[in-house]
Formats: C-alpha cells, sequence, structure tokens
C-alpha cells in the first residue's frame, strides 16, 4: 500500500481534492500544497468560500463536490459538524470514493465511526482536528506552527496521520476513537466559553465607566492563562478561593441591578470555583460553607 509509512515518516506525494473552501478546509487545503501535495479540486459555493480558495488555493479548479473527490488520493472534508454523516453517506451511495483512497475529515466532534456509511467502499478514514480557531487567511498557515491536531484513525493509518500533521506544521496528538467527545468538549468548553466570560467582564467593566476594557484586561487574563496552563488549580486567586463570602455577595448584588443577564454565569462558575478549590485543599471546608451556602440560596432566587 502506497499510503502507508513510519512514524513520521514523510507520506508519498497526494493528489488532494478539499470538500469545503471555509475557514479550515482553505487553509489545511493550502498548508499541504505547502508540503509538496497537488491541490486538484476544491469544491465552494458562496462568495466568501470563493474568493477564499481563490486567495488560498490560486489556480486550483472549483469543480462539484464529486469530482473533486473523484481521482483524488487524498480526499479533505472539511464541512460542518451535522453536515459530515451525511456527506459520508452521499457519496458512498453513488460510488463516489475508491477503495484504497485516504478521506480525512477535520471535524472535532467526530471519530472514525462517522465513516461507518462508507465501510463497503474500503476507504481509509482519517479524523485529524486542528485544535485552533481559523481566519480563512494566509495568517493561519504560520499559527499552524504552534498547533495541535487531534488524530484518530485506524491503527495501521495512525503513523500516516501524523506524518500529515508535521508536515501542515502542527503537532499530533493521538485521541482514542472513544475519547473524542471528550477531546471535543474539552477544547469547546475552554475556548468557546472563554470568549463568553471575557466578553461579560468587558461588559462590567464598560458598566464601570472604563472607555478601554481591554487593555485593562489582557495583562490580568494573560497571567491568569499562563498560570494555569503551568499549575492548573494552583493558579487560583480572589475571593471565592479566599471564602470571602461578603465580597461574593457584594458581587452578586451589584449583578442582580447592573447586569442581570450575567449572573447566573458569575453564580454558575463561582460554585464550581469553589468546589475545585475545595477539592485542590486550596479552600477550607470551614471557609467554604457559607459561601457555598450564599451561592445556593442565591441561585434559588429568580
Amino acid at each position: 500500500m502506497p499510503w502507508v509509512s513510519t512514524p513520521h515518516e514523510r507520506p508519498a506525494r497526494f493528489d488532494v481534492g478539499v470538500v469545503g473552501a471555509g475557514r479550515v478546509g482553505a487553509v489545511l487545503g493550502a498548508a499541504l500544497a505547502r508540503a509538496g501535495h497537488v491541490v486538484t479540486g476544491v469544491s465552494a459555493v458562496s462568495e466568501e468560500s470563493l474568493e477564499r480558495a481563490a486567495t488560498l488555493l490560486p489556480g486550483v479548479p472549483v469543480k462539484p463536490i464529486p469530482e473533486v473527490v473523484a481521482g483524488a488520493h487524498l480526499v479533505v472534508l472539511a464541512v460542518p459538524d451535522d453536515a459530515l454523516a451525511d456527506l459520508v453517506r452521499g457519496l458512498s451511495a453513488t460510488g463516489t470514493f475508491t477503495p484504497g483512497q485516504l478521506v480525512m475529515h477535520t471535524s472535532g466532534a467526530h471519530g472514525i465511526s462517522v465513516f461507518e456509511a462508507a465501510a463497503d467502499s474500503d476507504i481509509v478514514p482519517l479524523a485529524i482536528h486542528p485544535a485552533m480557531t481559523f481566519t480563512g487567511t494566509e495568517l493561519d498557515l504560520e499559527r499552524l506552527h504552534d498547533c495541535c491536531f487531534g488524530v484518530t484513525t485506524l491503527d495501521l493509518a495512525r503513523p500516516l496521520g501524523e506524518a500529515l500533521v508535521i508536515e501542515m506544521g502542527g503537532d499530533p496528538v493521538w485521541i482514542a476513537e472513544e475519547d473524542r467527545v471528550t477531546y471535543h468538549a474539552a477544547l469547546a468548553h475552554g475556548s468557546n466559553h472563554l470568549v463568553t466570560l471575557v466578553a461579560q467582564s468587558m461588559q462590567l467593566l464598560g458598566e464601570a465607566g472604563v472607555d478601554d476594557p481591554a487593555r485593562v484586561l489582557e495583562p490580568l487574563l494573560s497571567a491568569a492563562l499562563a498560570n494555569t496552563l503551568q499549575r492548573g488549580d494552583a493558579a487560583l486567586t480572589g475571593p471565592v478561593a479566599r471564602g470571602d463570602a461578603g465580597t461574593v455577595a457584594g458581587h452578586v448584588a451589584m449583578l442582580r441591578k447592573v447586569a442581570p443577564d450575567i449572573r447566573p454565569t458569575y453564580l454558575a462558575l463561582a460554585r464550581a470555583t469553589a468546589q475545585r478549590a475545595l477539592l485542590s485543599g486550596r479552600l477550607r471546608a470551614s471557609d467554604a460553607d457559607p459561601l457555598l451556602e450564599l451561592l445556593a440560596h442565591e441561585e434559588d432566587q429568580p
């Protein structure tokens, strides 16, 4: 089999078909082209995707999906999570896949079980997910060098999947099929909810009359993130970690008046923080009890 390689060995040069010229698909297609593979076709419909394809994949013909897939050694399916299973099912039912073809999707939520509908097509399934947010521009090509990719595939194809990631400039991280949802939930919880948390903090600083909330928050949040990545729960500071129920009560009372939309988030995160502080030994039970009673009371209030 020409696609088999030893760990981290440079794989053979592939003709690559990219299905979906969204922010991820166009960038990964460009990364593969930069590594020496040949992108033979890309699918794009919207004006934004057509422009992205023209910018990141210049000279690559835009084709219907079946034509992009047909004849490619490596197919990249860069479509929304909920569309992936139906796309695989349709391509398999129409006989578009070819035996031995490498078919890679970029979804974090799915492993290779999403390819079950194509079991009779004898493809080599690859789930390769870049753990970063994309702008859909050339900037992302450089950011790939600091990016980990979650890799899930057949044991035999693992060296190939990891080699492709390295070729794109990333760092492969093996994720077992049964752990794929846990992996994706971790990334979504950390990155997506961080956006909500920071945006709410900026909203409150605006309510306090601060003209440039981002300027105030950036050094504080950058330090908190760096410390947490290095030390985990040991990086925790602040009134919850100290069991300062009075300060927390003042925050909650202010939120009820000033930003009632933020109050449920604050209460939920304060409770989660207190529980982690207790479990890690940073908060004594005697100090935690008044705080937890306050939070439970407030959570019961409309």
